[in-house]
């Protein structure tokens, strides 16, 4: 059927549009689809490597289970390479610290915390690091590094915790009255139903009570 000219006229200008637009549309519509692409690659990749962090860190689950330190120390290096900035990597080294410290090997011991205070994105991952930095420097007599450390802003739910290592390093060199302070202050920062406040108690008592 013929088209009367008031319809050729609007074919005509759609037409003369698209002949002037068509490269512009083109071109954003392109951009779409690759924006649209590029979040479902993003996506796709990050599931990829959260399967791939979560079946490495299984892996050195298995490793923990073996006793062998070496492969320990290995399957925690190989989350670290690979996955630094998930949250296994901090998980891992915190836990390779611990069968370092028990082979001895403070040093090995030491980088591996020192690691996870530099790395971590959990503070409190960084709090429990910065504790065991200080529990070694306190066997090594070095008392100002381990105040440093426990002087280190944390996060309010490790107070108790701090405060008692403090009292540690306090009495340590001879400053009883103020680690009997230290470990009132961990005394109370510590919630009633913590076991671990009995062990404070047993520590301010011994102390006796301040002259």
């Amino acid at each position: 059927m013929a088209l009367d000219t008031h319809e050729q006229e609007q074919i005509d200008a759609l037409k003369a549009w698209w002949n002037e637009n068509s490269n512009s549309i083109l071109g954003i519509l392109l951009i779409v689809l690759l924006t649209v692409g590029g979040w479902r690659g993003w996506d796709y990749y990050q599931t990829q490597q959260s399967i791939e962090s979560a079946t490495l860190f299984e892996q050195f689950l298995q490793q923990m289970d073996s006793g062998d330190v070496d492969r320990i120390n290995d399957a925690a290096i190989a989350i670290r390479d690979k996955f630094s900035g998930s949250g296994y990597s901090p998980r891992a080294m915190l836990l390779a610290a611990g069968v370092n410290e028990q082979s001895g090997d403070r040093g090995v011991v030491r980088g591996q915390l020192q690691w996870v205070i530099d790395h971590a994105s959990e503070e409190s991952l960084k709090d429990v690091a910065r504790l065991r930095i200080a529990a070694l420097l306190l066997d090594e007599e070095k008392y100002a590094e381990a105040m440093q450390q426990l002087e280190t802003k944390h996060t309010p739910s490790f107070d108790g915790l701090y405060a008692d290592l403090k009292g540690d390093v306090l009495l340590a060199q001879g400053k009883t009255d103020e680690a009997r302070s230290a470990y009132n202050l961990a005394y109370e920062k510590l919630s009633e139903d913590s076991r671990y406040r009995t062990i404070i108690q047993m520590k301010m008592d011994s102390l006796g009570k301040a002259e």
